[in-house]
């Protein structure tokens, strides 16, 4: 009798590597992109401390010899036994001429950007957007040179507008002469963070999830009734991280604002006449005459605007944290 055939058993499978099994990456490309990622950030971390620290050590050199008010004179001297400067009418110019473009091309900016993303045909949004874009990379002395030769002879008529208008509150008054006021620095600002607001809101609105907007239509809504329900609320917190972008710009402009600006250390009422300056504007103009101590004062001041730009940007991160909206790839 013919006995029973062997049943042969397949070989059990060979166990996961551990270091798959605990998690581990195991790849080598893994490992490369994670130490350098960590080396990048790290890296950033130590330039940015690094920068904070050179600004910190020169500027108490300068302010510990200053024998005025650093931040509230309102002249700058640094030559002389007893040197004299304070930063109260860069402060001045530098946040009036911001919150100036700000106010100009932040609504434009979002308009422009909706149109091109909801309203404009394909046709014509495809060249429009990439005007929007190559506008952004103009460099800063081209609209500096714009400003001086074109803007600023035309800006005339506006100002005495605003004169015969508004001249009575004090703020738009205006003398004759060339119009290189703070208010001509704001829309010269204006005109160049409207490309980065512009971009960025952009592509913000056109990632706004689809099913709502064609559920808004399906319900009978307007254009308009879906931008404002749909697609503003998911972009709002895209919109003031473009703004933020903007407004560093605007705060950091040197060229553009040193051709087009009259500057002086006086702090005048009427946005319309020369008066005021910036801390970027002031540190281009004076750092290569300026000796050692000088210099130092110089950095003293572009320490303010350093510290004025983190205060800022950590504002925009608060606000954005606050004010984070649903969005569709969170359900």
């Amino acid at each position: 009798m013919n006995s029973a055939p062997s049943i042969s058993s397949a070989p059990p499978p060979s166990a996961p590597p551990a270091s798959s099994v605990s998690g581990k990456a195991v790849r080598p490309g893994d490992r490369i992109f994670l130490g350098l990622s960590r080396g990048s950030g790290i890296a950033l971390l130590v330039i940015m401390a690094a920068i904070a620290a050179f600004l910190t050590v020169r500027s108490v050199i300068a302010i510990s010899g200053d024998h005025a008010n650093f931040l509230t004179y309102f002249e700058w001297n640094t030559s002389g036994p007893e040197p004299k400067f304070g930063i109260a009418v860069l402060a001045f110019g530098t946040v009036v001429s911001s919150v100036i473009a700000m106010f100009i091309a932040v609504p434009v900016a979002v308009g422009i950007a909706l149109f091109i993303s909801h309203y404009a045909p394909r046709r014509l949004a495809s060249p429009l957007g990439y005007v929007i874009d190559l506008l952004a990379a103009v460099p800063s002395i081209i609209y500096g040179l714009w400003g001086a030769l074109f803007l600023v002879p035309h800006l005339t008529g506006l100002f005495s507008w605003l004169d015969d208008y508004f001249g009575w509150t004090g703020i738009f008054s205006y003398a004759d002469g060339a119009p290189r006021a703070l208010f001509t620095v704001g829309i010269l600002l204006a005109i160049m963070i409207l490309p980065i607001v512009t971009s960025v809101s952009r592509e913000v609105f056109l990632q706004a999830p689809k099913m709502h907007e064609e559920a808004a239509l399906a319900l009978g809504a307007t254009r308009w009734e879906v931008i404002r329900m749909s697609v503003l609320p998911f972009g709002r917190s895209g919109v003031i991280s473009a703004s933020m972008l903007g407004l560093g710009r605007a705060l950091g402009e040197t060229m553009a604002v040193a051709t087009v600006l009259s500057p002086s250390f006086l702090i005048n009422v009427s946005l319309l006449n020369p008066g005021g300056g910036t801390f970027a504007q002031n540190i281009a103009s004076k750092f290569s005459e300026a000796d050692e101590f000088g210099q130092d004062a110089l950095i003293a001041s572009g320490l303010v605007l350093f510290v004025i730009t983190l205060l800022v940007n950590g504002a925009a991160r608060m606000i954005i944290a606050r004010r984070k909206e649903y969005s569709g790839a969170n359900a």
